[in-house]
């Protein structure tokens, strides 16, 4: 019996409001700072070649440029959104569509293994969308 009420270290880390609030959060976190990070090295890449890339890519027909420029706006300024917590379920949207044009479009009759990466990327996407941002981000400063 612990008559000062005092709790160890680990007694707090598995405390119900530990488990419920704290934890899932720090998961998100996680899963945003990995998943957007993951995902910036992609648009980085189109980005720095842009001219190059811009000339050959157009999966769904609307211009060679305004197609790269749509996925590179998704995949940095939209992962960096991610990453802060800001305008969370907003900023998934763009990533969503892109993810479902790579799997529908850009590798449609290809193995699964050549859509494998996209549907990850989509599967964490609608997980973030249906799940939110969590406690820890701008989100939840800015809109308790």
């Amino acid at each position: 019996m612990n008559i000062f009420n005092f709790k160890t270290p680990l007694q707090n880390f598995l405390s119900a409001k530990s488990v419920t609030e704290t934890l899932p959060s720090l998961g998100l976190l996680l899963l945003r700072i990995a998943i957007s990070s993951m995902m910036l090295t992609h648009g980085w890449y189109k980005f720095s070649n842009f001219a190059e890339m811009s000339q050959s890519f157009d999966p769904i027909g609307i211009g060679g440029v305004l197609s790269a420029s749509l996925v590179i706006f998704a995949e940095m300024f939209c992962s960096i959104l991610l990453i802060l917590g800001l305008f969370t379920r907003l900023s998934v949207f763009p990533l969503i569509i892109a993810m479902g044009v790579a799997i529908f479009v850009a590798h449609s009759g290809q193995s699964f293994a050549a859509k494998e990466l996209p549907l990850l990327y989509l599967t964490f996407y609608v997980v973030i969308l249906i799940i939110g941002p969590g406690r820890y981000s701008i989100d939840r400063m800015l809109w308790k």
